[in-house]
């Protein structure tokens, strides 16, 4: 209980927290570009600056950065939640002891289940403040009227009931795999570098920290795709059933991806997401890495993140 309980867990899950802001605040044009090739199936552009252009001028200057905070906010109480998950089980299950790949990867599963119950109403809300005024081809998509965080709960219980506030939680479950994966990789590329070194430069943690990133986006990015469509919540569903993130509704999604446009379909806006998501994970793990130094180093700690 100590273990869960501790100062070094709540260093982790600051600096964490901190981290992702940080990197999610300079990469967020490149986040909104890909929601929009997600979301938008009737969208021409298929690259992102031609995205961000149009987006610029349909809009205007800051509408990339549309639904700045309620991501920020999102993402702040995510990665503090996973970040604090996972150190505390790992100090729990490792005591000690060197982790091993496996252990990362059952860590980071359990991690994320427990983030994803927790935080996702914060996305479903912060998705649709996001799309919000955007210019869309797609004439399914019905436009949203929110203002603001508050209200946006109150409008999706009061109109579509307290339970699609979890909308895609059932991609979302599958998609922990992704940071799982993420975590998996950084953390037995990190361990291989420390075998021939005594300590990360900060290129060696930017590097590594992307290829992470690159590698779990890449394998899971047809479910994120649905995981978007599904918290938007205002597409025309399988009229057969329209429980919205239930199993046949992601299948029913792909189908209709894959019908509609081809195998790639599954796979619109992975160039922004790759873009944006490695970069952003990288500039978290770094910005993470460096805090929790820091922090240790002050406080006068031996740092439990070296395992």
């Amino acid at each position: 209980m100590a273990s869960v309980l501790s100062y070094e867990s709540l260093v982790h899950a600051v600096a964490g927290a901190v981290g992702s802001m940080t990197a999610m605040t300079v990469f967020f044009p490149l986040d909104t570009a890909r929601l929009r090739l997600q979301v938008d199936e009737k969208r021409k552009s298929k690259t992102t600056h031609m995205v961000l252009l149009e987006i610029i001028k349909e809009e205007g200057l800051l509408a990339p950065y549309r639904g700045w905070f309620p991501v920020i906010s999102s993402l702040c109480c995510s990665n503090f939640v996973y970040f604090y998950t996972f150190n505390s089980l790992k100090a729990v299950w490792v005591k000690g002891q060197h982790s091993t790949t496996g252990k990362d990867l059952v860590v980071g599963f359990v991690a994320g289940v427990v983030n994803v119950l927790l935080t996702t109403p914060l996305w479903v809300v912060n998705t649709r403040l996001k799309l919000q005024g955007a210019k869309f081809r797609n004439e399914d998509i019905v436009p949203t009227n929110y203002n603001g965080i508050i209200d946006a709960f109150h409008q999706i219980i009061r109109d579509e009931g307290i339970l699609a506030l979890w909308n895609g939680t059932f991609p979302s479950l599958l998609l922990v795999f992704n940071p799982a994966i993420q975590f998996m990789f950084y953390e037995g590329l990190k361990r291989q570098l420390l075998k021939k070194r005594m300590k990360l430069s900060s290129l060696d943690v930017f590097i590594i920290g992307a290829i992470a990133k690159a590698i779990a986006t890449t394998v899971t990015y047809p479910l994120q795709t649905v995981q978007s469509i599904l918290r938007f919540g205002h597409h025309r569903l399988n009229p057969e059933n329209r429980t919205l993130g239930s199993l046949r509704n992601i299948l029913y999604l792909l189908h209709q991806r894959v019908r509609r446009f081809g195998i790639m379909g599954l796979y619109k806006g992975l160039e922004a997401k790759l873009l944006q998501t490695a970069l952003t994970a990288a500039l978290m793990f770094l910005v993470y890495e460096k805090l929790t130094a820091a922090t240790f180093t002050v406080m006068g700690l031996k740092s439990a993140h070296k395992r």
